[in-house]
């Protein structure tokens, strides 16, 4: 993460946006180490708003089960990281409504971290990589560094925007650090770094527009934070243009989408619901939000099409020129006489401002004019991403060949000696009209290639979720369960959060093979699985570990709730009978459980009590639960 003295100087000057009143208090409170849950929850009530909104959210997160009704279980349920998180992010919006920076849309700033928050809670909901609300924050606050340069530099951040393309991120990126020797990525991450957000969701939030300067490990959890957050980024921006500009966004996002393992109808049915949701937390946070056609309309609505002229295609034309008589005559020839769509600029600078806004495919200019003339504009066309793509014609009164050729090194693609004709003005144009012609081919072609490899990352992604799975039941194997309770540990160490694990094993399989057979075990397990995955709790973890045994990962559960659930699941694999061919076969399991404890040193010592206990269990008889606690075994009920 980078230290530069732009950031210090931010911290001093106290101008970035920061929590206020009972928000404040919460982060204060959650520094303290002798805090508990019951003193953030008795400052949350203070503020009625605020508890409403985390009742709100902690009954979403649950995903069903028994409703939230007070602040103290809200609090209890999502876990005082969370809580701290989500007081942030609630205060933010409702101080930062509006603002002094011209050109920059609060609300549709609001708008779009809204539904990148929303997004990423999601995608961890899917796909595993973390608690769901630490990575709505992580959404929430994707680009809280564009909100703070805009509050600690109005004016020349207003500026910035003016001449920069908002949806390239990287040039804006690269305007901010010029002008103001800081961009908003770098500052976010500092931001999050002071408000005590973990480097797991740091590191995303500062590299998700270049995932590669990251250097994060390949399969790592950071990548996949980071690139879920690029996909959740993507998203957002689909819900803030209008229908003709979604069309060109599908491409990039179903290529980010197949580097997170979801096609075209997988990000369909993620973005889809997903949008009701956005409308529902909108009304809550008095943000705005807006009505989309379903993800499968988006992505097979046809590209727009350009009214056709006896020269070929309607070109967006912008002209620029300083003389008036001079801009009123080519503007009406190119208008009556050669049918385009015209706009009129008298200066470089009012034309550049323009140009952002509606994307000429033409820009014909005039060479001398003051503030800025058509070389300057030329160049900061030139160095836009989307201003590369421009076709530049220079208009001048007598230019000489070394002028000429300085006009094309700076990046203009023909030009025209005033007076302009009318004949000439249309053969240029046709030129500037094959050239726009080519380059709309090679967008689409671009775009097909962008869905290949979409196809292809899909692919790629869905052989590496095979490696992870245990083929028979369709459950996470041993590797994944693995992975997966180191990810657990890591959240309960850093969240003080109770984590419990449970080691079921099939009782008496090798019976059960010997008497029916590999089909008959196979049966056996399978019936296991499912009745596991379906008693269990939403957010429990369930995994096959080895030919009989399981693995449930219980995060945020004491170990009381976890024996608790144990025995339900113990008791639902009693009532199963198996069909083996014509006959029925009766299965039951012995279940261990151990929950992290202050003596429990990392995630291995967790399995080996789970184990203890497992065996505990075993020799007891079979068809029971045992817990270990204070490194002593307990049994429960047969």
């Amino acid at each position: 993460m980078s230290s530069l003295p732009a950031i210090d100087e931010l911290r001093l000057s106290g101008v970035l946006p920061s929590p206020k009143g009972v928000a404040l208090a919460v982060m204060e409170l959650c520094q303290d180490e002798t805090a508990t849950l019951d003193d953030v929850a008795r400052v949350v009530m203070t503020d009625p708003a605020l508890s409403g909104k985390l009742i709100r959210h902690a009954n979403a997160a649950s995903m069903g089960g028994r409703p939230v009704v007070s602040v103290g279980e809200a609090v209890r349920r999502l876990g005082l990281g969370p809580v701290k998180q989500l007081s942030l992010g609630f205060s933010l919006v409702d101080q930062y409504g509006e603002g002094a920076c011209e050109g920059f849309d609060y609300q549709a700033f609001w708008s779009h971290s809204l539904l990148a928050g929303l997004a990423m809670q999601r995608l961890a909901r899917n796909n595993g990589m973390g608690p769901p609300d630490d990575l709505f924050a992580c959404g929430l606050f994707s680009r809280i560094g564009r909100l703070a340069l805009a509050t600690a530099y109005p004016e020349a951040y207003a500026e910035i925007l003016a001449a920069t393309d908002l949806r390239d991120a990287s040039a804006l990126a690269a305007a901010e650090r010029l002008r103001l020797q800081i961009d908003h990525n770098q500052l976010a991450a500092a931001m999050l770094a002071d408000w005590g957000f973990p480097p797991a969701l740091i590191d995303p939030v500062e590299y998700h527009e270049a995932i590669d300067s990251g250097r994060f490990d390949a399969g790592s959890r950071g990548l996949q934070i980071c690139e879920s957050l690029r996909l959740a980024v993507c998203i957002a921006d689909l819900g803030q243009v209008d229908e003709s500009a979604r069309h060109a966004l599908v491409p990039d996002l179903m290529c980010v989408a197949g580097r997170v393992g979801l096609d075209e109808e997988e990000l369909g049915e993620l973005l889809d619901p997903l949008i009701g949701q956005w409308h529902e937390w909108g009304e809550i946070l008095n943000v705005p939000t807006h009505q989309l056609p379903s993800f499968a309309q988006i992505a097979s609505a046809p590209p727009p099409r350009a009214e056709v002229t006896a020269d070929g295609a309607s070109l967006r034309i912008l002209l620029v020129d300083d003389d008036e008589s001079s801009r009123e005559l080519i503007g009406k020839m190119l208008v009556d006489s050669c049918g385009h769509e015209v706009q009129l600029a008298a200066d470089g600078r009012s034309a550049l401002a323009m140009a952002v806004d509606s994307r000429p495919q033409v820009v014909i200019t005039d060479w001398l004019m003051p503030a800025m003339d058509g070389l300057e504009l030329t160049r900061a066309l030139r160095a836009t991403e989307w201003g590369q793509v421009i076709y530049v014609v220079m208009l001048t009164g007598a230019g000489t060949e070394a002028q000429v050729e300085a006009a094309f090194t700076e990046g203009v693609d023909d030009y025209l000696n005033k007076p302009v004709g009318e004949v000439e003005l249309r053969a240029r144009l046709r030129a500037a009209w094959r050239y726009v012609k080519l380059h709309d081919e090679w967008e689409r072609d671009r775009a097909q290639l962008k869905r290949i490899a979409s196809e292809l990352a899909v692919s790629n992604r869905k052989l590496e979720q095979a490696a992870l799975t245990d083929a028979l039941t369709g459950l996470p194997n041993r590797r994944a369960g693995m992975s997966l309770l180191e990810q657990a540990w890591s959240v309960s160490r850093r969240g003080d959060q109770p984590l419990s694990l449970m080691m079921v094993d099939v009782d008496r399989f090798k019976a059960i093979n010997d008497a029916h057979g590999h089909a008959g075990g196979d049966a056996a397990l399978t019936a296991v699985a499912t009745t596991l995955r379906a008693e269990a709790r939403k957010d429990d973890w369930v995994c096959r570990v080895g030919g009989e045994e399981f693995l449930v990962i219980c995060p945020n559960t004491p170990l009381p709730a976890a024996a608790r659930t144990a025995e339900r699941l113990r008791l639902a694999v009693r009532k199963l009978a198996v069909a083996v061919g014509d006959r029925s076969v009766a299965v039951t399991v012995s279940i261990g459980l151990a929950g992290r404890e202050p003596l429990t040193q990392d995630a291995d010592s967790l399995v080996r009590d789970a184990d203890k206990a497992l065996y505990a269990a075993k020799h007891a008889g079979r068809n029971r639960c045992c817990l270990v606690r204070g490194g002593k075994t307990h049994l429960g009920p047969a």
